[in-house]
């Protein structure tokens, strides 16, 4: 998760450069990414290597959504003293071992975009720099043409953000555990960049993706990231994801 940044900061995070933007072969993401919708649902994505969040409307799918979330510990928010982005590592590094798609020659990055993207192009030469792509945003809702030269218009989201993690115990795990989070496939999602800015280190209780509809999958997204790194999250953030899966 990004906060807010000024242009010339998201483009240095990014890993783009606005003058670099010679289109390769067109071509379109793998992963099962449903035509015209949002992607595959959290429930059966449980890696985080197939594209998107797909909202989760049955009763049944809600109800095991639901089950998931109650997993989840609880404990205060402590502070944020000598969180810094670096303690998770170098942004998107391909380094970071223990997570998917690590070490495969493509920073996170644009592995992120290989994943959700689709009609992508590729830099002249590259089968990993993305240029250009559409992206079926599920936080808005909307389909967002993208191209590099206007890299911030998509930024990558930490469903759970870094620094909400080093206030719920991060700070305490080792190097390697915050780099496989920081760079762990199912705790991130190109999204828009005006509400990946927008969310900047809330919780669920502060913050909620502007589309409902997916709600209740960015709920269960959020939980399964917790349970996986073992790390709490607050009482009320935890409230909140429930309610968005009729708990």
């Amino acid at each position: 998760m990004l906060p807010a940044l000024s242009a010339a900061a998201v483009l240095a995070l990014t890993g783009c450069d606005p003058d670099d933007v010679t289109a390769g072969d067109s071509g379109s993401a793998g992963g099962g990414q449903q035509a015209g919708g949002f992607g595959v649902s959290p429930l059966t994505n449980e890696d985080g290597t197939k594209p998107g969040l797909a909202s989760l409307t049955t009763e049944a799918d809600r109800t095991a959504a639901r089950k998931i979330v109650e997993k989840v510990a609880t404990k205060g928010r402590g502070p944020k003293t000598g969180y810094a982005r670096d303690e998770f590592g170098y942004a998107w590094m391909d380094t970071a071992d223990g997570v998917p798609l690590a070490r495969n020659g493509c920073d996170t990055r644009n592995d992120l975009l290989h994943r959700d993207g689709r009609n992508l192009r590729f830099r002249s030469g590259s089968d990993c720099v993305v240029v250009a792509m559409t992206l079926h945003d599920p936080y808005t809702g909307k389909t967002i043409e993208w191209r590099k030269a206007k890299a911030a218009e998509v930024q990558i989201d930490h469903v759970v953000p870094l620094s909400y993690s080093w206030q719920m115990g991060s700070s305490r795990w080792p190097e390697s555990k915050r780099k496989q989070l920081a760079n762990d496939v199912l705790n991130l999602i190109p999204v828009e960049g005006r509400a990946n800015s927008a969310k900047s280190d809330s919780g669920p209780a502060s913050w909620l993706p502007p589309n409902k509809q997916i709600r209740c999958a960015y709920a269960v997204r959020f939980a399964q990231v917790a349970i996986k790194y073992r790390m709490p999250v607050t009482a009320p953030d935890k409230q909140t994801m429930l309610r968005q899966c009729g708990g």
